[in-house]
């Protein structure tokens, strides 16, 4: 009989935004404490939307959570976000620099 598998304690969760958007997302999910660090990268993404081939430049953030937080964090993301679809993807991470997970959980803890 092998032993359960344990689910991992931390995620990264990409949604991709337009650049006027992004920084409102970040922000809001970092003063929250729901994300340690959000980082934004200029994309270019192509999707098929409504039947059409789509091309849009977009801002993907990356999103350092405590998966446990996960829930809050999409229900922040569709809050603040425009889109009637937002991507939002969480990514297990399967192993990290203790330091800088220690970091996120004091970061993200909340009263």
């Amino acid at each position: 009989m092998s032993a359960p598998v344990a689910e991992p304690d931390y995620a990264v969760v990409l949604t991709a935004c337009s650049a006027d958007m992004a920084p409102r997302i970040a922000e809001a999910l970092v003063a929250a404490r729901l994300a340690g660090c959000v980082q934004r990268m200029p994309i270019e993404s192509t999707y098929r939307w409504k039947g059409e081939i789509e091309t849009a430049y977009e801002t993907l953030l990356l999103i350092k959570i405590r998966a446990a937080d996960y829930a809050a964090v999409e229900q922040a993301i569709r809050a603040l976000h425009d889109y009637d679809v937002p991507e939002i993807i969480a990514v297990p991470v399967a192993q990290g620099f203790a330091g800088y997970l220690s970091w996120l959980d004091e970061v993200t803890q909340r009263s």
